[in-house]
């Protein structure tokens, strides 16, 4: 019987690891259709497997790093025939998620980021500080096998940072939000078409400020304050998912305020963009939230205050009982 169950827990371990290996492999497919070549590196400038390695990291724990490592050697050979430098590359693309998962854990971070603190953690230590680990092991290979030039390191690196970063800051908190949805009872459907007009106005807003060829990139701010202020981080981050994306294909293919501009250009441009608007979205509702939830808080403690005040007060006085003045101003 206790072997059968050994058996059990280490058999789901396994299906786990392999089902994280196939969903870092999935997001790289899709990360690698708006792909660039930054001195030679292949290179994008948003890596949805980084964010879903640490929401893997943050939902199951330090037992699922396998299944990045193994999502990780698909990649590389979907890419380029195995040659012992990968290896570099592998160990740097684990190592990073891995190291942020730690961080996070070391500071109190709580996946429901309903404090700013939790925000702030994700930003500087999950996305900034950890995902240096990949972009300096991968620039350093590089390098070192002759791939990229001494002067080519640094746009290199600066491009895989802000790729690794961008995506723990736009996947990652859709991936916590999203597990943590529940069909609402009882929602009006004058609810569900604010939310929905929401999402249209982001991706039409997004896509006309991203097309156009007149300055207009923020456009999309106020449409983050809306979804923050209405709908937490349920809402902002399925916006910043769609803003990013629309704007990473019109710099990919040249379009509107992307034009004519060098390609070290355009990728500032981009990830001054998609950066702007994760960690607005992200920071603002985590306040919201954390506002929302004192308040309920204070709310319960006034609702048991007064529930204690009547349990004291003798029958027939409570209804004489009222509070100083300066305590009901």
């Amino acid at each position: 019987m206790v072997r059968t169950r050994i058996l059990r827990h280490y058999g789901a371990v396994v299906l786990l690891m392999i089902a994280v290996a196939l969903a870092y492999y999935a997001a790289a497919r899709l990360g690698l259709t708006l792909r660039v070549s930054v001195e030679g590196a292949i290179v994008t400038p948003l890596w949805p497997p980084t964010g879903i390695a640490l929401a893997a990291l943050l939902w199951f724990g330090l037992r699922v790093w396998p299944g990045i490592a193994l999502g990780t050697l698909f990649v590389i050979l979907a890419i380029t025939p195995f040659r012992p430098h990968v290896l570099g590359i592998l160990a740097g693309n684990t190592l990073a998620p891995v190291v942020a998962y730690l961080m996070l854990r070391r500071v109190g971070f709580r996946p429901q980021l309903d404090r700013l603190r939790d925000g702030l953690a994700l930003v500087f230590l999950g996305a900034l500080a950890g995902m240096l680990i990949s972009a300096t092991a991968a620039s350093l290979v590089l390098m070192a096998s002759g791939q990229i030039t001494p002067d080519d390191f640094w746009p290199v690196w600066s491009a895989w940072w802000t790729g690794d970063a961008m995506g723990v800051l736009v996947v990652t908190p859709l991936l916590l939000v999203a597990r943590r949805i529940r069909w609402p009872v009882g929602v009006p459907l004058a609810r569900w078409a604010e939310a929905a007009a929401l999402l249209l106005s982001t991706a039409a807003v997004a896509r006309v400020s991203t097309t156009s060829a007149a300055s207009l990139l923020f456009l999309v701010f106020p449409l983050l304050v809306w979804a923050a202020l209405r709908f937490e981080l349920r809402g902002t981050a399925p916006c910043v998912l769609v803003v990013s994306v629309l704007a990473i294909s019109a710099a990919t293919d040249h379009a509107g305020p992307f034009a004519g501009h060098s390609l070290l250009a355009v990728m500032g441009t981009l990830q001054a963009l998609n950066g702007s608007v994760a960690l607005t979205g992200l920071l603002l509702s985590a306040i919201v939230t954390e506002q929302r939830t004192i308040r309920r808080r204070i709310e319960q403690a006034c609702a048991e205050l007064e529930d204690v005040v009547d349990r004291l007060i003798p029958e027939g006085a409570a209804g004489r009982w009222r509070p100083p003045e300066d305590f009901r101003s």
